[in-house]
């Protein structure tokens, strides 16, 4: 304000002169006798004196300011003095003149003393940059008033401005040195004050949830939901009229603390604006986001104790938490003015996007940190939360192993066509397909798609140690290499038929019984990783198309237009293809997996040369496995004969197909081949020594074709392709026999 009084000071004071020079002039002209006034007779005494006067006033300089000061003091006692020495109070329009003239002379006194000292010494006595550290201080004090009375906001706006004030310290010198750190060096101090004024102001989000934390609490445990239709004599029970007016006295309550926020105007912070209703959002999402995390947190720690899994109920327990949080914050948006299931779709999505990323870290090199993090916000932080394990960083780990737990293949089985897991011992059913809808009422889309990109992450892990275990240990070995080159020269050529199979191939597997629990163990793992992943897509997608049936269905002729291009270019390259720096594929990829359209069973997890014998390596050790299984017609699968034996056939029929995926197709073909080969070879024996019945097929054969049914299923194999290894006849007889 100071400021535009001295730019405007010579305009006022040449502007006041002129008013008081005319009202002399116009005096000494109505005392001349020539303007007539009502009864003014002529006095040639007060024409001069006011025309004198008029020229007096003419003279005053303000760049004089001293001398000029003095001369208008003067000029005000002689105009009061001639008002009362020749009787003009008794003519009105004089009168009036003469106070006009008056005023202004006091007003040019006023503007004549509006100097810069003063402007500096205000600048020294409201310099607030001693306080830069002090204030923080008030802060519980300015908080507890905003609590009190939510309209302190527009005072404290004051306060805000002040404390910018302090800004000027720090860049006097940079800004007279012309330095090129001005704009950062002040985007840093003003972003330490913005950081500040919203520490200040956060209180008001605090609050709101406190009062949102009570509405929850009505809303899902004391408030009844009104159904669709009601007798009249139940209205009574459903009205609920205090609980209802508990939550109008709150929801008031939390729109008294908005209205106090909102009522800030935008402020100007050093050089950053900040906007009242941005400064209420951001404060409402960082109170959000911490509630959200704390839930997620203390609703996914598990008792590895527990003899029986705490999961469902824990599911079920953070669902309605979670529901009641929607449910309130969607009540209470029109309240406060904000976009509410925008803000929780992104703070939900981020939460999760988030503790997925820093879960992944652990099978990174190159990690990524939380300054590094597009998830993570100085503004709207993510909390972080202590381990509660040794194995899992935050709750989505934690949740991702206990599903591994609770589903492992060594305790469990998997039975397709009920699309659930049982417990080997008990037969109870342990989890099956609605279960992963528990899972989307708890922790949303996001927090199924970020389930499944945490187990690509330990899918390419197991894959990659199993590989270099291979490379560096087995496929090494001058041992091994010739015990392969012997077996691969038997089974040489795959036509031919091995006169006696169960010596044969029972001589080469026993020479790996060690290694073979290892590979085992990690196709299992792989093939149960693989199962979540599948049951996971399939719920994704099924309420992606429950919930945006436009989107999944766009996405889908999107998917099947680009695969029939690029095939097309494949045939003929002269056709279209997206380039490199083209982002299509990658973003579409994105949208496809968060809408369940793709197929795990299908996908390359990691790059792989080609390994020599890889084909023999793995034919044996299916051929090794093969025995300890059996095809059960009641469940429709492959189980284990024993319990001991620790093997669960869908698993290990998915691990062996992803494993061989990862090679070229040629590798698959042959390992087909063998398989083949081993089929025949144990039915021309059978026949031969007349054991074999035409109604019936060896046990060994039997087993072999639902494995090798099973894998073509698994792998989107034709019968066609699969006759080319087996012999028609034999496949329908064991059609037949399955279904019988």
């Amino acid at each position: 304000m100071f400021k535009c009084l001295l730019i405007e000071k010579q305009n006022k004071w040449e502007k006041y002169k002129k008013e008081g020079v005319e009202r002399m002039m116009e005096l000494s002209e109505v005392f001349s006798g020539i303007k007539p006034l009502t009864r003014v007779e002529k006095n040639e005494n007060l024409q001069s004196w006011f025309g004198a006067m008029g020229k007096q006033i003419d003279s005053l300089k303000h760049e004089d300011a001293t001398v000029s000061g003095r001369k208008i003091v003067q000029l005000i006692q002689a105009l009061q003095e001639v008002q009362e020495f020749h009787q003009l109070e008794s003519i009105l329009q004089v009168r009036q003149f003469l106070a006009d003239t008056r005023n202004y002379l006091h007003q040019m006194i006023r503007t004549i003393n509006i100097k810069e000292d003063v402007l500096i010494t205000l600048q020294i006595v409201g310099d607030l940059s001693y306080a830069w550290e002090i204030v923080d201080s008030y802060t519980n004090i300015m908080q507890e008033g905003i609590k009190k009375n939510p309209s302190l906001v527009i005072k404290l706006r004051a306060t805000f401005l002040k404390l910018s004030s302090a800004l000027e310290i720090p860049l006097l010198r940079i800004n007279q040195a012309h330095s090129p750190d001005l704009v950062s060096v002040s985007q840093y101090y003003s972003g330490e004050l913005v950081g500040y004024v919203r520490k200040v102001l956060h209180i008001i989000p605090e609050t709101m949830f406190g009062l949102l934390a009570r509405i929850v609490s009505l809303q899902t445990s004391v408030i009844k939901e009104l159904p669709t239709r009601l007798d009249k004599d139940r209205l009574r029970e459903y009205a609920q009229l205090e609980d209802r007016h508990e939550v109008a006295k709150l929801t008031h309550s939390v729109s008294i603390f908005t209205e106090g926020i909102l009522m800030m105007k935008s402020t100007l912070v050093g050089i950053i604006r900040v906007d009242p209703k941005q400064l209420l959002e951001d404060g409402i999402r960082k109170e959000l986001v911490k509630h959200i995390a704390t839930a997620l947190d203390n609703g996914l720690t598990f008792n590895p104790k527990a003899k029986t899994s705490e999961l469902v109920g824990k599911l079920e327990t953070l669902g309605k938490i979670m529901d009641g949080h929607r449910r309130s914050f969607e009540y209470i948006q029109d309240y406060v003015n904000i976009y509410g299931l925008k803000i929780w779709q992104e703070e939900v999505s981020r939460i999760i996007s988030y503790n997925v990323e820093q879960e992944c870290n652990s099978f990174l090199r190159n990690k990524v940190q939380d300054w590094q993090s597009v998830h993570q916000s100085k503004t709207i932080p993510i909390p972080k939360f202590p381990p509660t394990d040794s194995t899992s960083v935050n709750f989505i780990g934690r949740l991702a192993r206990e599903l591994i737990r609770i589903t492992d293949p060594k305790t469990t089985i998997y039975i397709e066509h009920m699309t659930a897991w049982y417990d080997v011992k008990t037969h109870n059913e342990v989890i099956n397909m609605k279960f992963f809808s528990k899972i989307t009422n708890s922790v949303g889309t996001a927090g199924l798609t970020g389930l499944d990109r945490l187990f690509s992450f330990m899918i390419v892990t197991e894959l990659q140690n199993y590989l270099n275990a291979l490379q560096k240990g087995v496929l090494k070995d001058k041992a091994w290499l010739e015990m392969l080159a012997v077996v691969s020269k038997g089974l040489s050529p795959s036509s031919a038929i091995i006169s006696n199979p169960g010596r044969f191939y029972s001589q080469h597997t026993s020479r790996a019984q060690r290694v073979w629990p290892q590979i085992l163990d990690r196709v299992l793992k792989v093939g149960q990783m693989q199962l979540l992943r599948k049951h996971i897509a399939y719920e994704l997608n099924i309420s992606c198309k429950f919930d945006s049936k436009h989107l999944a269905s766009a996405l889908q002729v999107m998917n099947d237009a680009l695969l029939a291009e690029i095939e097309a270019h494949y045939k003929e390259p002269s056709k279209p293809y997206p380039k490199e720096s083209n982002p299509l594929l990658y973003e579409l990829s994105t949208y496809l997996d968060w809408a369940g359209i793709s197929n795990p069973y299908m996908k390359i997890y990691v790059t792989t040369k080609n390994l020599e014998y890889f084909s023999v390596l793995s034919f044996l050790f299916v051929v090794s496995q093969l025995p300890k299984l059996t095809y059960a017609k009641t469940v429709g699968s492959l189980i284990s004969r024993r319990v001991q034996d620790q093997i669960d056939g869908v698993p290990f029929i998915v691990g062996v197909q992803t494993l061989l995926r990862q090679f070229h197709p040629e590798i698959r073909n042959q390992f087909m081949l063998y398989l083949g080969q081993y089929v025949k070879s144990y039915m021309e024996t059978a026949i031969s020594s007349g054991t074999g019945k035409a109604t019936e097929l060896p046990n060994e054969v039997m087993t072999t074709l639902y494995f090798l049914e099973s894998f073509a299923h698994y792998s989107g194999i034709t019968r066609k392709t699969l006759a080319v290894h087996i012999p028609e006849p034999i496949l329908d007889q064991y059609q037949i026999l399955s279904t019988s």
